[in-house]
């Protein structure tokens, strides 16, 4: 991990809790990535989503 990345999670919550704040990064990570591949699954099976209905939803989401 560069140098900066790392000075830039200690100034935000400090030397502590740099091991936390950095699983929960890749924890949330893992959680988009089997997401995509989910989204991948299901385009590949249902065909490509359109991307007015996504925007749809994600207002409706949003209120």
């Amino acid at each position: 991990m560069p140098a900066s990345v790392i000075d830039d999670v200690q100034a935000k919550v400090g030397a502590g809790a740099f091991s936390s704040y950095v699983t929960d990064a890749v924890q949330r990570q893992l959680r988009y990535d089997a997401l995509d591949e989910i989204l991948a699954r299901m385009e590949a099976k249902h065909g490509p989503v359109d991307d007015a209905e996504v925007a749809a939803l994600m207002e409706s989401l949003t209120r």
